[in-house]
């Protein structure tokens, strides 16, 4: 099994565009929107962690900050996440929104093939 390793922060934002340029301010770096399978909103695409901004939502990657951990098996990485505890919100093939025990909102994301 490989271990998961941080791959993406996500700010939801009441105002996008303002928070877009808050995060390009801050990171000096361009929050380009994103491609078909990296959803909506924008995000940094240099570096090893990426900083996500998209609309808030209702849901649990909607409402507060989300760090995002790639994993090399998502399936059973979501497997794992229930047998310890925690709750699947959102499946997905590409990307997943789980909770931990606590409850607290995280999401998983399915690492490149190298």
């Amino acid at each position: 099994m490989e271990r998961a390793s941080a791959s993406l922060i996500e700010f939801p934002a009441d105002d996008p565009e303002r928070a877009r340029r808050f995060w390009s301010g801050l990171l000096q770096q361009e929050l380009a929107e994103r491609v078909e399978d990296e959803g909506e909103g924008w995000q940094t695409h240099s570096g090893d962690l990426a900083v996500g901004v998209h609309s808030r939502g209702r849901g649990p990657g909607d409402s507060f900050s989300l760090p995002y951990f790639a994993v090399g098996d998502l399936a059973e990485a979501l497997e794992r996440v229930q047998a310890l505890g925690g709750s699947v919100v959102h499946p997905g093939a590409r990307w997943a929104i789980c909770k931990d025990s606590e409850g607290s909102p995280f999401g998983l994301a399915a690492a490149p093939a190298a």
